[in-house]
């Protein structure tokens, strides 16, 4: 089976579409590590998406936020008001779906999907400290995650954890194979909000029967999904942060 693998779309609907015109026929489903809303302008589009189309999905902590699952009072200040937007936006239905998706890890084909990690939804898994704490508890051999926005990941092999490389600034992805005697934790990166100092949307397209996955990164219409922040009234540094990745 071939999956399309997205994570942290924060409502950017543009980033959302670019990645799917990209894989387009690439995938025969597709999952989501959490964060279909908050910061973005889109919160409607991004979950009657994600309704038709996304086979699994696990609830980020933006999700939460938006539908009452969450104290936002430890948000930061734009986060916080991006979330009340949210909140006032969406439909009941949407609402909805949000409330009832699941919490990680949640088990799709031989891999799991978690937000944070697989210890806590709302952990953030940057250093190869955390995950090697992390993956202490994991119960597959690939878990895919979000959260930290940051594409990559780390591999534990013959006792110790390395990182996963993500593509570099110069390369638009990456081919990552896999070691049968190894545990891995993949992020595939944000789709709409990406903090690693890449302004691309990010996705993964992984092969599970073929054992290995790629990294991808892809320009799109930043432009149109800054100005629609904007024009919501939402901070204008959510529609800023879009165009350095951080």
């Amino acid at each position: 089976m071939r999956y399309l693998i997205v994570s942290d779309i924060h409502a950017n609907w543009e980033a959302l579409q670019a990645v799917l015109d990209a894989a387009g026929g690439q995938y025969d489903r597709i999952v989501c590590c959490g964060d279909l809303v908050g910061y973005g302008a889109d919160p409607n589009a991004v979950v009657e998406w994600a309704r038709a189309n996304v086979a699994t999905v696990v609830r980020g902590n933006h999700d939460r936020a938006a539908v009452g699952l969450e104290a936002i009072d430890w948000f930061n200040p734009m986060a916080r008001k991006a979330a009340q937007w949210t909140t006032a936006q969406l439909t009941p239905e949407n609402a909805a779906y949000i409330r009832a998706m699941p919490k990680g890890p949640v088990p799709c084909d031989g891999f799991h999907l978690v937000h944070g990690s697989p210890v806590d939804e709302d952990e953030y898994v940057v250093e190869s400290s955390e995950a090697s704490e992390a993956l202490r508890y994991v119960t597959a051999a690939l878990t895919f995650f979000g959260h930290t926005h940051m594409q990559g990941g780390f591999v534990w092999r013959r006792g110790r954890v390395e990182p996963v490389r993500r593509p570099t600034r110069s390369d638009d992805r990456r081919l990552v194979e896999f070691d049968q005697d190894a545990a891995y934790l993949v992020n595939p990166g944000s789709v709409g909000q990406p903090r690693d100092g890449d302004p691309r949307a990010a996705f993964v397209l992984f092969d599970s029967s073929g054992g290995f996955f790629w990294f991808h990164r892809l320009e799109y219409d930043r432009k149109q999904a800054q100005e629609k922040i904007r024009r919501a009234g939402l901070p204008p540094a959510l529609a800023d942060r879009l165009a350095v990745g951080r």
